[in-house]
């Protein structure tokens, strides 16, 4: 007996059935599998997941108090260059992708801030030149203080 080439047929007289599907059909199985994801994931999940593979995982440990040298992107036409930016962390923000750093610090005798996302494609590099010892969160008292009084003590034990 002919198979069907859409749904079934009975091959002998026996109730055995064979199941056979058109070609486009079988062309089209494989294509909705491997476009749908293995697991279904949560929209949570899914997001930090997305968030985890964007994250820099070269970063090094970065406390309030310390001098870093944060290299920045500067795009220049069709140039880019790194630029480096050097200054004293006086706060550190939120958390995991979002983290974002101040950088203060004093430019022809006037205090610029800066602040950056330290995932940010922008920033190049980040190095700790010396560490800071102080004891506070946030050093915004810095802003009132001039001279020498900026100063940070150097911290030897990390």
């Amino acid at each position: 007996m002919a198979a069907d080439s859409k749904d079934t047929a009975v091959t002998d007289e026996n109730t055995e059935t064979a199941v056979e599907t058109a070609p486009e059909a079988t062309a089209a199985k494989p294509s909705k599998a491997s476009s749908a994801p293995a697991k279904k994931l949560s929209p949570e999940a899914l997001i930090r997941s997305f968030e985890s593979a964007q994250q820099k995982d070269d970063l090094p440990e970065i406390y309030v108090g310390d001098t870093v040298r944060v290299g920045v992107r500067i795009s220049e036409g069709n140039k880019e260059r790194v630029q480096p930016y050097e200054g004293v962390v006086i706060s550190k923000r939120h958390g995991g992708l979002n983290q974002t750093i101040t950088v203060r610090r004093i430019f022809q005798g006037i205090g610029v801030e800066r602040v950056f996302m330290l995932h940010s494609p922008q920033v190049a590099s980040i190095k700790v030149e010396r560490r800071g010892k102080v004891r506070r969160a946030k050093l915004f008292y810095l802003r009132e203080r001039v001279g020498k009084a900026t100063r940070v003590k150097q911290r030897f034990d990390r």
